[in-house]
């Protein structure tokens, strides 16, 4: 799955650590969504994307075939 969590992140000026903090989960959890090799919950990905006011689909993409 692919997703925009780094450049939403970025453009608020948060650190991996930041945004780990804001979503209660660890600064490791952050960095596997960032680089594809975690995907999250439905739980986290609501939480994010309410974080950063917008829809999941906003964030999130999945896989191109």
């Amino acid at each position: 799955m692919n997703n925009r969590l780094r450049e939403l992140r970025e453009k608020r000026a948060w650190s991996q650590a930041e945004l780990a903090a804001r979503l209660d989960v660890s600064r490791q959890t952050i960095n596997a969504l960032e680089t594809g090799k975690y995907d999250p919950s439905l739980p986290l990905a609501f939480r994010i994307a309410h974080l950063f006011d917008c829809r999941i689909e906003d964030v999130f993409h999945p896989d191109e075939p």
